[in-house]
This record gives C-alpha cells, structure tokens and sequence, in this order.
C-alpha cells in the first residue's frame, strides 16, 4: 500500500525484487510514486483509500502467484529472509498455508530487540486464498492464524521514526485510530484500569520482564510512548473522541484493543521441558499429539534426537526465559494449552502470566494428547 512515498518505496522495491510479481495498491498519490512502482516492474492499481484492511485485501485480490508476500512501503526484506523464503516457497512444509516473518524494527536510527518485544512475528506470508483482513477492524489488521504457521529467522526491517517529533506524532496517530475501535462500557472502574493500571503494568513488563531496558534510552522511549498512546485511547474515548469511522476490536473490554482472541485450526499445543529425560518425554507426547491433529512444539534446553516435532530452544530453563519463549509463541498463533514435562517445568509454569498457559491452561503430563486435543476443541465452542 502507498501513498506519496516516493522517497521509501525504491528500497523496498528492490528487496522483493526476487517476486515473481510485485502489486503496488496506490492510494492516488500525488508525488511520483506510482511512476517509480511502473519503471520498477510492479504492477500499479490505483484504489482510493478504502482503510488498512480494505486496502491490503484489494492488494491480495490483484496477486496471481500461488503464494502472498505482504510488505509496507517503509519495510525490507532482508538478504538472510529472501534466502529463507526462495527455500521455504520451493518445498512447503505439509500442513502450512502461513509463515510467520520476526520483524526488526528501527526507531530513532537503532534496531529494537526486546523493547519491540522482537521478533514480533507477523504473518506476512500465506498461500493465496486463505486469507483475508478483517474489513471491521481499522487498526492492527493482521491476519488470524487457521492452521501452523512456519518460524522464519530472516528479519522483516521496519523503518519508524527518525526523529522525537514523528515518533510522538506516530503514537499519537495510533491511539486516535485505536480509540475508533475500542469498544467498552464508559465507567470510572473502566477508565482507571484502561488509562492508568494497564499502561502502568505494560511499563515495568516490557522494561523489567520482556528486557526492554537493554535497547537502552530509545528502547525505554519507545515502550513509553506506547503506554501513553494507550492512555490517550481512554482519554479520547472519555472525550467521546472516537472519530466518524467505528471498528471492532475483537476482544473483550477488559482486554487490550489491539489483540485477538479467535482461535482457528487444528490445537495449538506446547511442551515444556528441561533436561534431556523430560524433553525425550515430552518430544514423544507431542508426537502423538501431532498424529491426533495438534500443532505441536517444544520449548525446551535439551534437544531430543531424532524428533520431528518443532523445537523452541532456550539456553536455560528459567521464569523469564520461559516467559519470553511462550510469548514468542504466542505470537506465532495463539495457544491452546501448555504442557509441563517434568517437576522442574511444572515449578516454572507457575510463573508465566495466565495469559501465556494457553486458552485451557497448564496441563500435567499425564493427560493424553487424545484427551488434550479434545478438551481443546471442545474449549472452542464454549
């Protein structure tokens, strides 16, 4: 999607010089963008603007080749994802239709690692027609996962801010769009929580637990700046300041605007395990659970071997590295349910925000993967 870029949109065209087609979806720029799309090949369809999700599906509409590649105006590809993606596209693994792409985001001049909660997935990639933005939702429009998505390393590059004044005039157009969306009863309760508690919490959990800190004085900006815009969505809502297009969240009002909740597909299951005896246990179970139709994976700081089941290493098996391996899952597709192999990995569970145990929960070994993946299925249309 473009407008007026002429000055971003030459670099990413060269990155994804290597698609087999390339549409540019122009929103009647006034500069010479769709010139500069033409003379590099792409394929100009010239769409008044419609909204995020419009726009990127009248994008994937004009696609012909069997496989989608969705890239901003102001994103790369890597050289290291092109390689991953040509491999990946030659030979799909069995059973995805979806990979999710780590996104490297640059603000201020420096890359992000944990204040941008890196690697930040999104799903990026996807077999044509299986796929569609929700037209609902005018913000935060990504796509909803139906079956496994594929882990790729190469780095998405996103380009932010330059400078202080578009980074706080970027949050601030976020939280306008964002408080289109929001949907929540007006109360005192509603307000305190939505406008102080949660931006409060966020704080000290991207600083302290996913490591924000370490990208040092830009990090700690950026993280601020989101917590902020999250105050200014309730402030505007309180104002009654939701501008004249309303969108649909998705969630409840209780939980954050920009998430989803929808879970679609075959279970989404994930192990934990530390030392080798319990991950080879683990390794097992999951195996029958893959046979049942489960999505499995395990995260763990042992590799079993011989195991075709994905695997999510971590150095050591501690609160916070767990915590940070279970949201990089997550944010690959939502989970189900959680299990813990061994006493070690049950003592750890217990320190992983709720949110991050999967929509039944921690489960115990003992439970089958039959079992599991019923409960799972039934759990989803409560």
């Amino acid at each position: 999607m473009t407008l007026d870029e002429e000055e971003r949109l030459p670099d990413c065209l060269r990155s994804v010089a290597f698609c087999d087609e390339v549409v540019v979806v122009d929103s009647l720029s006034s500069d010479a963008t769709a010139d500069i799309a033409r003379a590099a090949g792409a394929r100009v369809v010239e769409q008044p603007w419609l909204g995020f999700p419009a726009q990127r599906n009248v994008a994937i509409d004009n696609a012909t080749s069997e496989w989608v590649l969705e890239v901003d105006a102001d994103e790369r590809v890597s050289a290291e994802l092109r390689e991953e993606i040509e491999a990946f596209l030659a030979d799909p693994p069995e059973r995805v239709n979806m990979g999710g792409l780590p996104i490297r985001e640059v603000f201020l001049g420096q890359r992000l690692g944990p204040s941008a909660k890196y690697p930040k997935y999104r799903h990026r990639l996807f077999r044509r027609g299986s796929q569609r933005h929700d037209e609902a939702r005018i913000v935060h429009e990504g796509l909803v996962p139906n079956g496994e998505v594929h882990p790729f390393r190469g780095d998405l590059i996103h380009l932010l801010a330059d400078d202080l004044t578009q980074a706080v005039a970027d949050a601030w157009g976020y939280a306008r769009l964002e408080a289109g969306q929001l949907q929540a009863p007006l109360t005192a309760a509603g307000f305190v929580r939505g406008a102080v508690v949660r931006p409060t919490a966020k704080l000290v959990y991207r600083l302290f637990v996913d490591g924000g800190w370490r990208d040092g004085w830009r990090g700690v900006l950026k993280i601020g700046l989101e917590c902020w815009g999250d105050t200014m969505v309730w402030v505007r809502h309180l104002a009654g300041r939701r501008g004249s297009v309303r969108g649909r969240s998705g969630v409840s009002a209780s939980a954050h605007f920009g998430a989803f909740e929808r879970r679609l597909g075959n279970a989404r299951v994930v192990a934990v395990a530390a030392g080798a005896r319990s991950a080879g246990r683990a390794a097992s179970w999951l195996e029958a659970a893959r046979a049942a139709g489960a999505d499995a994976t395990l995260v763990s700081d042992a590799s079993p071997p011989n195991s075709h089941v994905r695997q999510h290493h971590v150095q050591s098996m501690r609160p916070i590295a767990l915590i940070r391996a279970l949201s990089a899952e997550e944010q690959l597709r939502p989970l189900d349910a959680v299990m813990a192999f061994g006493p070690k990995a049950r003592r750890l569970l217990r320190t992983v925000p709720p949110g991050l145990r999967g929509r039944v929960g921690a489960q115990a070994e003992s439970v089958t993967a039959d079992a599991l993946v019923r409960a799972v299925e039934a759990s989803r249309h409560e």
